[in-house]
């Protein structure tokens, strides 16, 4: 589902390759959502919840640490959404994770598919293209 493309690169290397690992993450979320095996994927969703939030915090800081030194003007607004991305993965619906397994898997996996055009696409293109100007 999450298949990383060439016009996703931002050309900050560091940058591209941590989000090339969040594909990879999203990815199990989608296999797991297809595992016709999995009868109970409660743990499974725990694992992969737990690892975009800690990767995304450990992504977030090196990317906004990133921005500052580069002195980008809407850092304070890119932190914010950032902010929310961790925030949603913060407050879990833990019987909807129990009782609602395919349809939690199914909204994370839209959460995401939404951010990546939203915020990579279009708010991660603006600084990498504003920074690389301003060079």
């Amino acid at each position: 589902m999450f298949q990383w493309k060439e016009e996703y690169k931002l050309g900050v290397d560091f940058v591209d390759e941590q989000h090339k690992k969040l594909f990879e993450i999203s990815n199990r979320a989608y296999e797991l959502l297809n595992n016709s095996l999995a009868i109970d994927k409660y743990d499974r969703i725990m694992e992969i919840i737990s690892e975009l939030k800690d990767y995304t915090v450990f992504h977030f800081s090196q990317e906004e640490e990133y921005l500052a030194k580069n002195n980008y003007k809407k850092l304070l607004s890119h932190k914010i959404e950032h902010d929310a991305f961790i925030r949603k993965f913060a407050e879990i619906d833990l019987n909807k994770v129990e009782y609602q397994q395919d349809a939690y898997i199914l909204e994370i996996l839209e959460f995401l598919s939404k951010w990546i055009i939203d915020h990579i696409l279009v708010r991660d293109k603006h600084y990498s293209e504003t920074i690389t100007k301003e060079a």
